[in-house]
């Protein structure tokens, strides 16, 4: 429990620096999915960063003042429940294993914050997320006031505590990215899984129920995200969600997912010839994608800004539509042009990277702060930071566009860690190449 005790005192410390006060953490709520079911439960990704704890109806309390502390309200100890629901581990429990200073019952949480906010220069909590907590809030803040002829101060300032935690959490610790590691691998194999048994006549829930087979084998408890297995047309949907469509001769799969494991995401994409074989103009297409997050990859390091990336990606694509025919030169002009005037977006419309962590699009900002002159630089990345490199290209059938190259999706993802001498992909266990996709099918 050393890195959340260690994330604790890291963030007390970043409340001292800004006058002291109370931070309120909560889990994230149960959800019922329809009569006596539930949904899944999944703790919240802050609440965990902080504590490790994974059972709902749980609040950290961090106070920041004359005596650090750092406290722990979570569900008693009922053993009737527990043979309806699982083990608890109790307050005495928990305070012990999870290295918390005290320990209360959940219950007694509206007891206790009054006198915990009373004298509090600020209360940091992320205000408007959820509307019956903000309310919860008001009413401890109600009794400290009540107690004002006592000579008792509430809080002056709110503070969004996330924002503290968000710089926190863009950097990943050794023991971070060890599990990032581990869930690429899964992920990884997963993919290749999903490659070898694919053939056409298969639908594309098929290949989705392989990943999910291969996450769970491999000890993963959940997907980090819906799964996107797209085939033909499908795959030019951007968010697709996997589906009954056939797979069939002549068609690419595109299959984006990625397992979550101990709470780290990983995030993958791939794109093959349903039938092992890619086509002439399918592999034409299929090398200007990869040649772009090859470009992306050598601009993700230390000193280089996040859409440094994204810019030199976008070059080798613009080029290849250029070249292919996708773009007209006598429409849209010298490569310049067509970057300046953005007519690539007909074909690449997204963000070439994003934030990876606990969620799969993880907290951070992606801006450094105001220069001189109040302009907002994007990110300089650094050591620790991990972000996804995912370039593509999306053929809807059109006017004006050789039909030859209709209906073909294609997008090339993987995770970066940032290192100090540039970057190390996490996601190296399924293959990119073309003559290794279709030897890995053909196997």
């Amino acid at each position: 429990m050393k890195p959340y005790s260690a994330r604790r005192a890291r963030l007390i410390a970043h409340m001292q620096a800004q006058g002291g006060g109370v931070a309120i953490i909560p889990t994230a709520p149960e959800v019922m999915r329809n009569r006596d079911a539930d949904f899944p439960y999944r703790h919240d990704s802050y609440f965990y960063y902080l504590s490790g704890f994974t059972e709902p109806e749980a609040f950290i309390v961090l106070i920041a003042g004359k005596e650090n502390r750092s406290i722990l309200f979570c569900r008693d100890k009922n053993l009737e429940r527990e043979i309806w629901d699982g083990y608890r581990f109790g307050p005495e429990a928990a305070q012990q294993h999870f290295g918390f200073d005290r320990a209360f019952a959940i219950e007694e949480l509206d007891q206790h914050m009054p006198k915990l906010l009373a004298d509090a220069p600020a209360v940091y909590y992320a205000l408007g997320q959820d509307e019956k907590r903000d309310n919860r809030l008001q009413r401890w803040l109600h009794g400290v006031r009540a107690l004002s002829r006592s000579g008792v101060a509430a809080p002056t300032a709110v503070v969004d505590v996330n924002v503290l935690l968000d710089e926190m959490r863009l950097f990943k610790d050794a023991d971070e990215i060890a599990i990032m590691k581990r869930a690429g691998i899964i992920s990884a194999e997963a993919h290749c899984r999903a490659m070898r048994i694919s053939r056409p006549g298969l639908r594309e829930y098929h290949l989705e129920a392989e990943l999910l087979h291969e996450f769970r084998r491999n000890g993963s408890q959940y997907p980090a995200y819906g799964s996107i297995v797209a085939t033909g047309a499908n795959a030019c949907v951007l968010h697709y969600r996997a589906s009954d469509a056939e797979l069939k001769d002549g068609d690419l799969v595109l299959i984006d997912a990625g397992c979550e494991l101990d709470s780290y995401a990983s995030d993958i994409t791939r794109t093959f010839p349903a039938n092992g074989k890619f086509s002439g103009p399918q592999k034409e297409l299929y090398e200007i994608v990869l040649a772009s997050q090859a470009a992306a990859i050598a601009e993700t390091a230390p000193g280089k800004r996040f859409m440094d990336g994204h810019d030199a990606a976008v070059r080798v694509l613009a080029q290849g539509m250029l070249d292919t025919g996708l773009l007209d030169k006598n429409k849209v002009g010298s490569l310049e042009d067509v970057l300046e005037k953005g007519d690539y977006r007909q074909f690449y419309m997204h963000r070439t990277g994003h934030w990876l962590g606990m969620d799969v699009h993880d907290v951070g900002e992606y801006r450094d702060a105001p220069d001189a002159n109040g302009n907002k630089p994007w990110r300089t990345l650094q050591p620790g930071m991990v972000l996804t490199v995912e370039p593509g290209i999306y053929v809807r059938a059109g006017e004006g566009v050789p039909e030859k190259y209709w209906n073909i999706g294609i997008r090339i993802e993987d995770d970066a860690h940032v290192t100090p001498d540039g970057c190390e992909i996490l996601t190296t266990g399924v293959p990119t190449r073309v003559d290794d996709i279709e030897a890995l099918m053909r196997g």
